[in-house]
């Protein structure tokens, strides 16, 4: 007998686990089970409620009622035409190209099952074009239950020959409703994995299921076993449709263990208590302030005041759209630490982020940024900036302003990360654009706050997360979101420029931005690529010279094209993340100024970058980008009184994915809304970090955006059971549910997060 733990060689033999181990990285028993139909070929009648779409790929069984062999028109050969009676209110209709080949088995009488691609070659007639077949045995012929010969082609060949055994193939597996379709590769293909999965259900001992069985009867799921059987072998369609709940409540239970013995570990440590004053540079920053702050705003900074209060650490995450003022409140807390005598460090993606961060905090300061020069305000604090590229006397002198505790808040990218950098009294770490770190990072400068010290964490990010995002991948953060937007802010008119349809469109561009320079305002123009790398070795020989050249626009191209053309009359400036950082710096300055008219950029201004004056944004290229990244793009006009206007330049064709993709950009600015079109398009094992850890598994039933109930329901019996087992000590099954649900290096990218 079998059990889910078994290894694969053990139960198949080593040449068939060895394929399955290279094509889908499968070696016991329970990850073989784990692959579940992408599908299930079905018997015809189906077909009676609901017309394939043109494309479906399907699966009927039926008898043949009439073939008819016609010449081809344009070449040699003869088609077979044929029509299958399934039960169905008229025939399906089936087209073979060899017919000569096929017509003495496809014939008048003989039942087959056919499966193919649906095309429609009339509005009210459609037929399966060169469908793989397999004749099976009349059902009237009393005792036949196997074939002692496969007659068929393609992939339904191959199934029969995995179902063969001694005696020959179990025609009976051919009269079930749902044949199980599975996930494939050219090597292992749908019928070899079903051949495994038999094998293996055949010989599969009964499994402890590790849900209680008073939870299975209150959410009516399928004890496990019964589920694994059901998701491969089942008889109805109510038996996929259970199945499946019950496994995709095991994935969200999984996900959610992890995360609540996450949360766990975090309320055990020890953070230091920075509880607010009134008489502090928190105080008299409020007193300053030049404008109201949203109701929202005041209410997130109670809600991290209050969690800086404590000797727990805060571990909250801040989203909110774009421009809606997440840098006020995260400034707020800043100083609340501040005020208790502690640091704080601010990571930044981008060192054009990073610097902008830093004039944009000293800038809000003021005199209450400058301590230790002439002109301070009593209390005051000195912020620091960092980066990688800095000289060394202004970095030694960072790194000195960090490890003696002079500087109060420290702003830098990766290199706040480095070993050599060191903090006197770390008490707070603010994450931007969260999403853009490896959570190594966060760890190694977490761990720079004193020994037996875990210092308060404040993640923040301008892409909106669906809450069943946010409750699966960062369930063990605190949320809190600003929906509304400061006063002062302008709204944003976004149209697509279809350049080849209508290319007198982007010559208007061009002029409408010199329109606008010419009223005292700036624009932006953003590239997908900065140019050709200076540092790529050249390309040789005849496939070079053939090779076709990239078909986007570059930055460097288009600020020659622009300077020297339609925009000839502007000050136009170029930036991108290939520029030294001193000359980054000093463009960013001289746009900030008003010095630049006009900025030819690539993503470098994606984040961060606040310039109020600029009301035009071409985005160059503009299917090149995704959903969340044109939306923070976008963000970076309409910031002062004038309103914005974006526009979207693409070749992409009209009715495309990628042309569809802009247009709902363009009809919304609703960051929300475009976070679950964004993700809709996208694997949704992506979001809980499969890039960075190296591995291309993802869930498998769960859906991150449709099953908020289920990841509920999963999150409050994750915590209720850590609370009262953390380690899961007690449920050894529901900790080798979780490990066997998510894989190894996940388990780790989801425990840091």
């Amino acid at each position: 007998m079998t059990t889910l733990s078994d290894r694969l060689d053990h139960v198949l033999g080593v040449k068939a686990a060895d394929r399955l181990a290279e094509a889908f990285d499968m070696t016991t028993v329970e990850d073989l089970l784990r692959h579940y139909p992408a599908r299930y070929a079905t018997q015809g009648q189906p077909l009676t409620e609901e017309e394939p779409e043109e494309g479906a790929h399907i699966t009927v069984i039926g008898r043949i009622t009439k073939t008819e062999l016609r010449p081809m028109k344009n070449r040699r050969g003869s088609l077979l035409k044929v029509q299958l009676d399934t039960g169905a209110t008229r025939p399906i209709e089936a087209t073979f190209f060899n017919g000569d080949k096929v017509r003495y088995l496809v014939k008048d009488g003989v039942r087959a099952m056919m499966s193919g691609t649906v095309h429609w070659w009339r509005p009210d007639r459609w037929n399966l074009s060169h469908p793989d077949y397999l004749i099976l045995p009349d059902k009237a012929e009393a005792g036949v239950e196997q074939l002692t010969s496969v007659r068929g082609s393609g992939a339904l060949r191959g199934l029969a020959q995995s179902a063969k055994g001694a005696g020959g193939v179990d025609a009976s597996f051919f009269e079930r409703e749902f044949v199980p379709v599975y996930p494939a590769t050219a090597k292992v293909q749908s019928w070899d994995l079903l051949a495994c999965i038999r094998q293996v259900l055949d010989q599969l001992d009964p499994i402890d299921d590790p849900l209680p069985a008073d939870l299975r009867a209150e959410r009516n799921l399928l004890e496990v076993s019964d589920a694994l059987r059901l998701i491969h072998l089942p008889e109805h369609k109510l038996d996929i449709e259970r199945a499946r709940d019950r496994l995709r409540f095991d994935e969200a239970l999984a996900l959610q263990l992890v995360l609540a013995e996450r949360r766990h570990e975090v309320e055990g440590r020890t953070a230091p208590a920075c509880p607010p004053r009134t008489d502090g540079i928190a105080a008299d920053f409020d007193e300053r302030l030049p404008f109201e702050l949203t109701e929202g705003q005041r209410q997130v900074i109670d809600e991290i005041s209050e969690d800086l209060s404590r000797t727990r650490p805060m571990h909250r995450l801040l989203q909110g759209e774009v421009g809606s003022g997440k840098t006020i409140v995260a400034l707020h807390a800043m100083l609340q630490a501040v005020d208790a005598g502690r640091q704080c460090a601010l990571l930044a993606p981008t060192e054009v982020l990073a610097a902008q961060h830093y004039r944009s905090l000293r800038a809000m300061l003021g005199d209450l940024g400058t301590a230790g020069e002439l002109g301070a305000a009593e209390h005051s604090t000195k912020v620091v900036l960092l980066t990688g590229s800095m000289s060394a006397a202004a970095k030694k002198s960072a790194l000195l302003d960090a490890v003696t505790g002079e500087a109060g808040i420290v702003i830098g990218t990766h290199a706040l990360i480095q070993d050599a950098v060191e903090f006197f009294d770390l008490g707070l770490v603010v994450v931007d654009e969260q999403h853009r770190f490896g959570v190594e990072q966060r760890d190694a400068l977490r761990a720079k706050a004193k020994d037996g010290v875990s210092p308060h964490l404040l993640v923040m990010t301008a892409t909106p997360i669906p809450r069943t995002i946010a409750m699966t991948t960062l369930g063990d953060l605190e949320t809190s979101t600003l929906t509304q937007l400061p006063k002062g802010r302008s709204p944003i008119t976004s149209k697509v420029v279809a350049r080849k349809l209508h290319p007198a469109w982007v010559e208007r561009a061009w002029e409408r931005i010199v329109e606008e320079v010419g009223q005292g305002r700036q624009a932006y123009v953003v590239c997908s690529r900065i140019g050709e790398d200076p540092d790529a070795p050249p390309a040789k020989g005849k496939k070079a010279e053939e090779k076709e050249g990239p078909t986007t626009q570059a930055a460097v191209d288009m600020y020659e094209t622009l300077s020297t053309g339609p925009l000839a009359g502007v000050r136009v400036g170029l930036l991108h993340g290939r520029l030294p950082s001193d000359e980054k710096d000093h463009v960013m300055r001289q746009f900030n100024d008003g010095a630049i008219d006009v900025l030819v950029c690539t993503t470098v201004v994606e984040v961060g970058v606040d310039v109020p004056n600029a009301t035009v944004m071409v985005i160059v290229d503009a299917d090149r980008f995704g959903v969340s990244q044109l939306h923070q793009l976008r963000g970076r006009i309409g910031r002062g009184k004038h309103p914005g206007l974006c526009l979207l330049v693409t070749d992409a064709a009209p009715g495309g994915t990628a042309m569809a993709r802009l247009e709902a950009v363009a009809a919304t600015t609703d960051g929300f809304e475009l976070s679950v079109l964004d993700l809709r398009q996208r694997r949704e094992g992506d979001v809980l970090g499969s890039a960075q850890s190296g591995t291309a598994r993802s869930l498998r039933l769960l859906s991150l955006l449709d099953d908020l109930e289920v990841i509920t329901a999963a999150q409050d019996l994750a915590r209720r059971v850590v609370a009262e087992d953390p380690g899961l000590v007690k449920h050894p099954g529901l900790a080798g549910m979780m490990n066997a649900a998510v894989d190894g290096e996940r388990l780790e990218y989801l425990a840091k997060s």
